[in-house]
């Protein structure tokens, strides 16, 4: 009995090497804002919330480490192709994040932002997560809800999101090479724009009495930034918050882009022009006078992998003498 015992002990050791190959990424530490997790493993029930979030999975090839997502369909109309990606991974909540069906299907990882799934005094923070065995890495953009003693939005705030991801599932080589195409793409628009007078941009999201929009902290700073432009709030300490209207007509935006978050219950971007339209600030701006709005999708405008194309977006209405270089992509 000891030799088959002793048999068997050793065909397990010498089965060790190749799991160890497998397993010699970890263990690996991340900076979750200010906290640092640490994984021995590559996480196997993970959970994506909101859209941003879940895109970036899935340029990751994620999927077969998730078992489910949460905070979409009831917000926003996805596309068919993300809906393939997706396959048949379920959704929890349409909208907003809770406690009780996340802990249902027994999550040891979830990725999520402090006002995208995440409250402050709730229990979905990452420390009343922790008691449940959850790790979660919070979005870097959203650390300015909790902390605005931060550097103006670029986007490293992405590409340091996708490295962690990359790095918390062992996909740092394909991290690595999401980020190097990118930057190429981005180097292409910086140089056929270096020339060009910088034009001054203003987004608007939603409301009537007062415009909600972004500051410096939120990514469309760095979008605007990286498509030859100038965010007019970027002198608003904050990330996404609301100003008002004589602050923003003051500036005489060049442009205005619009947040089209194409689904029931918020306004269309129609709308929001008949708003600034019938503004008699905004009225008078250039950016209205000349109707120079710019249409972009929340995924677009939130840290993930669409921020490229939305740059494209920005720039060739900016700048419309760079359409030609888009086409030769």
């Amino acid at each position: 009995m000891k030799k088959i015992v002793l048999l068997t002990n050793v065909i397990f050791s010498a089965m060790l090497p190749s799991v160890a190959n497998a397993d010699n990424h970890y263990p690996v530490t991340v900076k979750s804002c200010q906290q640092l997790l640490t994984f021995n493993h590559a996480p196997t029930r993970a959970v994506f919330n909101d859209l941003n979030m879940t895109q970036m999975a899935l340029s990751l090839g994620l999927q077969p480490n998730m078992v489910a997502v949460s905070g979409i369909s009831g917000w926003y109309k996805t596309s068919p192709e993300f809906k393939d990606e997706l396959g048949n991974i379920p959704e929890i909540s349409s909208r907003y994040l809770t406690l009780e069906p996340l802990l249902n299907i027994h999550p040891d990882f979830l990725f999520a932002g402090w006002n995208y799934g995440l409250k402050q005094g709730s229990s979905l923070t990452p420390k009343q997560l922790s008691d449940f065995g959850i790790k979660t890495l919070v979005l870097s953009e959203s650390c300015a809800h909790i902390n605005n003693h931060q550097p103006n939005a670029s986007m490293s705030l992405l590409y340091n999101d996708i490295l962690k991801l990359g790095k918390i599932f062992d996909k740092t080589e394909r991290a690595q090479q999401l980020i190097s195409d990118w930057k190429l793409q981005l180097k292409r628009i910086e140089n056929d724009i270096k020339e060009q007078p910088k034009k001054s941009v203003f987004l608007y999201d939603s409301g009537v009495d007062k415009p909600f929009t972004s500051g410096r902290l939120a990514m469309p700073q760095a979008l605007i930034k990286a498509a030859g432009g100038r965010n007019v709030m970027s002198n608003m300490n904050f990330s996404w918050g609301t100003t008002s209207w004589e602050s923003v007509a003051v500036t005489d935006p060049d442009w205005i882009i619009l947040v089209d978050y194409n689904t029931h219950g918020a306004l269309t971007t129609d709308q929001l022009i008949n708003n600034l339209k019938a503004n008699p600030l905004m009225a008078a701006t250039k950016a209205v006078k000349e109707n120079h709005f710019i249409r972009l999708k929340y995924g677009e405008i939130t840290p993930g992998p669409r921020n490229i194309e939305a740059i494209w977006k920005i720039a060739t209405h900016l700048y419309p003498n760079i359409r030609a270089l888009r086409h030769e992509q």
